[in-house]
């Protein structure tokens, strides 16, 4: 089936936009399961190979956190005709660059290669899938790899562990609760034939898209693709059951140390929809309103106006089964955090009890369509959108529809998704402090 994706050729200037070109994709199933999805771009001699699998950092079992994050790095490690360490020699070999990231939702791998090195992509994403090498010595290597990525990242980093914070004291049950890369003692504790079984229900072709996009040629394409896929045998169908929490009716005060910091810093957290829902549409545009740029609503107030605080951010963590919410602040001088709090609090209910003015929704318009045309304005950004559309929103032409959704927002469904989830009873707000410190 072939779709036709309207794309914007440039950002509306003055309150007005213009439609540029039109970019067709095609997409099929093979007989495994494996969905395909191929764009094709011969403006330029490159093209990207991805895959993208639908585990994330929620797929596992009380005790064994951390696996799909674990899996993004073992899954590089080699196979049975792509030697162990050598992955990124063959890419950066052949003029090619790559990379993989995980959510608590999906893994995602990808290569972008001259196009004349298309059939190398499709032969590695197919190796990766096919014929990964699963060994303790491998499994020993990345444990301490993660390790060291969490050191960094996380435990040494000044608040990084500041998400995992609020996440543990927005869910009580489910999944998100915990962090995406795991904890290290689950890892640690982990066998081998865990590790196995895990690959072998979840990395199967069933529950993955193969998105090409790129200076490719349609029907050669498909004939690398069932070449090199079309012998993968399918898994078994994933089943979720994951819990569901309930309502949060009374405010939740938390505290965490951090021994990286020095400033203090406040969250205020929400539990909102999943990122399918419209309303997690509307809550992006809140968070431009309230703190995108210099002018939003919250950093002219608390930084420039009133320099109480030396940052402040609001923005809406998307995800597939709930999103979270957060507006985070660090404190100016002697200002406390409870003033933060009520100060931010304050514009949090301009918005539930007023509509925003027609010129602050018409810039926020604005920001939705330049948006959404640098998010596809490449090969690379183009089949991530394909990707995700199809694996997570199920819906491929979401990548032309998908700003039609913002259209369709109005001043009213900013005031009532703000009563809606943004309301002091339905918050965490989480004091996040120095090590030993008696900071209010």
């Amino acid at each position: 089936m072939i779709h036709k994706i309207t794309t914007l050729a440039i950002v509306l200037f003055f309150g007005s936009y213009a439609i540029a070109q039109e970019v067709e994709f095609t997409e099929y199933d093979l007989d495994n399961g494996l969905h395909v999805i191929l764009h094709q771009d011969n403006t330029a001699p490159v093209v990207a190979t991805s895959v993208m699998y639908h585990v994330g950092g929620k797929d596992r079992e009380e005790g064994r956190t951390g696996f799909a994050h674990f899996f993004e790095h073992l899954l590089f490690e080699g196979t049975e005709n792509i030697p162990k360490g050598k992955w990124f020699e063959i890419v950066s070999s052949n003029g090619g660059s790559n990379n993989a990231n995980t959510t608590n939702d999906r893994t995602y791998y990808y290569e972008i290669f001259p196009s004349n090195n298309l059939e190398l992509g499709l032969w590695m994403e197919s190796e990766r899938m096919m014929h990964p090498i699963i060994k303790q010595e491998g499994v020993d290597t990345q444990n301490e790899v993660v390790k060291e990525e969490r050191r960094m990242r996380y435990d040494n980093s000044p608040y990084g562990n500041l998400l995992q914070s609020v996440s543990s004291n927005l869910f009580e049950k489910h999944p998100y609760k915990d962090p995406n890369v795991g904890y290290m003692k689950d890892l640690d504790a982990a066998t081998l034939d865990e590790f196995k079984d895990y690959f072998e229900k979840y990395y199967v072709p069933n529950n993955a898209v193969l998105v090409v996009a790129g200076d490719i040629e349609i029907s050669k394409t498909k004939k690398m693709i069932q070449d090199y896929f079309g012998p993968i045998p399918s898994g078994e169908e994933i089943e979720r059951n994951l819990p569901e929490e309930e309502p949060i009716t009374d405010q939740i005060n938390a505290t965490a140390t951090d021994p990286n910091i020095q400033i203090p810093a406040t969250v205020l957290a929400y539990r909102t929809p999943e990122f399918t829902d419209k309303d997690s549409y509307v809550l992006n545009m809140i968070s431009t309103y309230l703190s995108d740029g210099n002018s939003s609503k919250l950093y002219k107030k608390l930084v420039d106006d009133q320099k109480q605080a030396l940052q402040v951010a609001a923005f809406n963590l998307e995800q597939e089964d709930y999103g979270m919410y957060l507006i985070f602040a660090l404190p100016l001088g002697d200002t406390s955090l409870e003033t933060l709090n009520q100060e931010m609090e304050e514009e949090i209910a301009k918005l539930r009890n007023d509509l925003i003015s027609e010129r602050n929704f018409q810039k926020l318009q604005n920001k939705a369509e330049n948006d959404y045309v640098n998010s596809n304005s490449s090969v690379a950004g183009i089949a991530n959108s394909l990707a995700r559309n199809y694996l997570l929103y199920g819906n491929t032409d979401l990548i032309n529809e998908e700003i039609e959704i913002y259209r369709s927002i109005t001043r009213e469904d900013i005031q009532r998704v703000a009563n809606e989830y943004l309301k002091p009873t339905q918050r965490v707000v989480l004091e996040y402090l120095p090590e030993s410190s008696n900071v209010e």
